[in-house]
């Protein structure tokens, strides 16, 4: 991250209400159109449906991976279907409607996307079970991220040439996946949990994609849930943490 690097002091987590891309762009953008006012952000419109959540969006970024929705989430597929098509649509429009509302912009620029253990304890693969369960589909998982963030993000600098882009990524499932608390298919089990050091390795790995070359940027990591480990999530290389501040209950971070 650069020296010159200068955080808004208000932005938004990343999803937003409605359907309607270019509205929330307008919002996003003109809540803080001032210099300093804050950090407008690529927004997230889940109520369009699957392909517009999280692990849709996210889902839709991965390289030579592909998801598609059943019942009971969503699956690695075997080519892109409908689904992954529809994901990347929906991107293509709010990227659309961001650069309309970003002419001429320079500052701080937020982007978000699943990281790689949420995503592996949320994507099924062909069995029903979580990627979680498989320590070579997580291997393959964080790097088809890594491969897909680091397109995103030259897609978004090429058209906000202005921006000093940062990588929000989202892990609400983390401390699951480190306490072993991701339930199996069944639910009457759960997935073992993940060692703490193979954890902030691949988290690193994804995070560094943002830092590669001139066009690196700052990271933040962002978890609603309780217990976030602090300190890992530092030794990963996250520029910043986002986090539910009524959930934290010592300043200890964490218990290494």
């Amino acid at each position: 991250m650069s020296d010159a690097f200068t955080w808004g002091p208000a932005t938004g987590i990343g999803s937003m209400p409605g359907g309607d891309a270019r509205e929330a762009a307008k919002t996003v953008t003109g809540s803080f159109e001032s210099p300093g006012q804050g950090m407008p952000y690529l927004a997230e419109l889940p109520a369009r449906g699957p392909g517009a959540d999280m692990i849709g969006r996210t889902a839709g970024l991965l390289v030579d991976l592909y998801a598609r929705v059943e019942p009971s989430g969503w699956r690695v597929g075997d080519r892109p279907g409908r689904d992954t098509r529809r994901a990347r649509a929906w991107l293509g429009e709010d990227l659309d409607a961001l650069e309309e509302f970003t002419q001429g912009y320079q500052g701080p620029l937020k982007v978000q996307a699943v990281g790689p253990w949420t995503l592996a304890a949320a994507l099924e693969l062909r069995n029903g079970e979580a990627a979680l369960s498989d320590p070579g589909a997580c291997r393959d998982l964080a790097g088809s991220l890594a491969e897909g963030l680091r397109a995103h993000l030259a897609d978004v600098r090429r058209r906000v040439p202005g921006a000093q882009v940062v990588l929000q990524l989202d892990e609400p499932s983390l401390i699951a996946v480190l306490r072993g608390q991701v339930k199996t298919a069944s639910e009457y089990r759960t997935h073992r949990a993940v060692d703490r050091q193979l954890v902030e390795s691949t988290l690193r790995d994804v995070l560094a994609v943002h830092g590669e070359g001139e066009g690196g940027g700052a990271t933040v990591v962002h978890s609603c849930a309780p217990d976030v480990p602090f300190a890992l999530l530092r030794r990963a290389g996250a520029d910043a943490i986002s986090f539910d501040f009524d959930l934290l209950t010592e300043r200890d971070d964490e218990e290494d």
